[in-house]
């Protein structure tokens, strides 16, 4: 089976615990479940509802207050932002607000209506979405087409550890609807591609990357 990402020809193994079996790039090291695995909206809606994702409980403001103190000292000061994939709540949105960014949010599931097709924003969010994509490049490429030129797209997903014996053990990619896994190099990859600069990274999970001027 050919990658999502670099079209090459993948490397496949079975999970010894589930009996899921993956496909490994070893060009651009991204990972994915055998698509018979992959999650229809509905399904993931079934899931998602069991998320107790409270806009006022403190741990899950931490846990969002984490991401921008990453993202905001690379990006500037953007006006115009989006969050894509942002679930049930607007928390990272109105979280963005009270730093003075204008922000607007989407989410395929719970708010299917909110994207205007033909805004562009200084910086794109979107945590704890990609590892959910059937078409990861496709989703790269048409959120940097809502970017304006020298905006930011800043992504959170665990990097997986590029180790089969590891990821087995990995508790990642054991939550059914994540079925798509990256590491550094795979956004990498996808930067040479579409002209991108990978401006910063924690090493773990997040990244911001520059869309260049064309």
């Amino acid at each position: 089976m050919k990658c999502h990402i670099c079209n090459q020809l993948t490397e496949s193994f079975v999970d010894q615990k589930t009996h899921i079996v993956y496909y490994n790039c070893s060009d651009c090291e991204y990972l994915f479940k055998s698509p018979e695995y992959f999650q229809e909206l509905s399904q993931q809606k079934e899931r998602y509802n069991l998320h107790e994702n409270d806009e006022n409980d403190a741990g899950y403001q931490a846990y969002f207050q984490r991401f921008l103190d990453f993202v905001l000292p690379l990006t500037g000061k953007p006006e115009r932002a989006l969050d894509f994939g942002c679930g049930a709540t607007s928390l990272l949105c109105k979280m963005l607000e009270k730093e003075g960014i204008v922000c607007d949010y989407f989410d395929p599931i719970y708010h299917p209506e909110t994207l205007n097709e033909k805004k562009k924003y200084q910086l794109i969010v979107s945590t704890e979405v990609f590892e959910h994509l059937h078409q990861p490049r496709e989703v790269f490429e048409s959120l940097l087409e809502r970017l304006e030129d020298g905006g930011c797209l800043a992504l959170q997903t665990q990097f997986h550890p590029n180790d089969r014996e590891a990821f087995q053990k990995w508790y990642y990619h054991q939550d059914a609807p994540h079925i798509v896994f990256f590491t550094l190099r795979t956004f990498e990859v996808l930067c040479r591609m579409y002209g991108c600069d990978l401006i910063g990274d924690n090493g773990r999970n997040m990244m911001v990357i520059r869309k260049l001027p064309t």
